[in-house]
């Protein structure tokens, strides 16, 4: 939400009466249409056709018109880009988009008016939050250290930073919210200013997402579990030390995840 809401809110009247437009899986087209209805605008968003029924559920549930594509970047994309010309709309991009990540930033930003922790672990995907993340810490808590957690079956920053250069992203992972390569705008800054990213498998994130649950009572998506898991899969980084974790997504599909917990 924090991001979305702080790209809406830097628009012009007029780029709001034409309305705003983007694709997500699911957590950003739920908060930029939320964005949308507290501003009185309407909104377009382009969703996988197999994104969660619950996510699709919440962007109704704040009048956006969703348009369904196939499940690749390309299909979001030209479909968004067929929204938009039919439209007029602005498109907000759920990660590429400096306000979007300046809006994300004030999660850590709360975080490091509490208190200055050693590590800070975020969840990444495209990396709108992680970058957000870390450019809080650069600025608000430069001792500390910045640490990602990613899903095993779409480990594509874990490469790009290997690599040095965005390598696309997977599908294969029940963290839907975080299979998405990172952009232009996002990888730079994770590239400077992350010091590790920790991939985790699909097991490990259910296996935390019980702890949450059972534990924090909390409602989190898997998505959002990869933070514990990553503590969790190296503990030795982490032992002696203040850990704060971003917990970012409560979007879960209930009977989906229960079942896949007792198989």
């Amino acid at each position: 939400m924090r991001g979305a809401m702080n790209a809406a809110l830097k628009l012009t009247d007029a780029e709001r009466e034409k309305g705003l437009a983007t694709h997500s899986s699911g957590n950003h087209a739920q908060a930029l249409a939320r964005a949308a209805a507290l501003l009185n605008a309407r909104s377009y968003i382009v969703m996988p056709r197999t994104a969660p029924e619950v996510k699709k559920q919440g962007v109704r549930k704040f009048h956006g018109e969703i348009f369904e594509c196939e499940p690749t970047l390309q299909a979001r994309e030209d479909t968004l880009a067929s929204v938009i010309e039919k439209t007029g709309a602005t498109e907000i991009h759920p990660f590429n988009n400096y306000d979007v990540i300046a809006g994300q930033a004030t999660a850590a930003l709360e975080v490091f008016q509490e208190f200055k922790p050693d590590i800070i672990v975020a969840p990444v995907g495209g990396g709108g939050l992680l970058s957000g993340t870390a450019l809080a810490s650069k600025y608000f808590s430069p001792d500390t250290k910045v640490i990602a957690a990613e899903p095993e079956g779409s480990d594509d920053a874990y490469r790009s930073m290997l690599s040095g250069k965005i390598e696309p992203a997977q599908s294969q992972s029940i963290a839907d919210g975080l299979l998405t390569s990172l952009g232009d705008k996002t990888f730079p800054i994770i590239q400077e200013l992350v010091s590790e990213i920790i991939t985790v498998s699909d097991a490990e994130i259910l296996s935390s997402l019980k702890l949450i649950w059972e534990n924090l009572k909390v409602i989190a998506e898997p998505s959002c579990a990869v933070v514990l898991a990553a503590v969790l899969r190296k503990p030795e980084i982490f032992k002696g030390k203040q850990v704060a974790l971003i917990l970012s997504g409560g979007n879960v599909d209930l009977k989906k995840v229960i079942g896949l917990m007792h198989n």
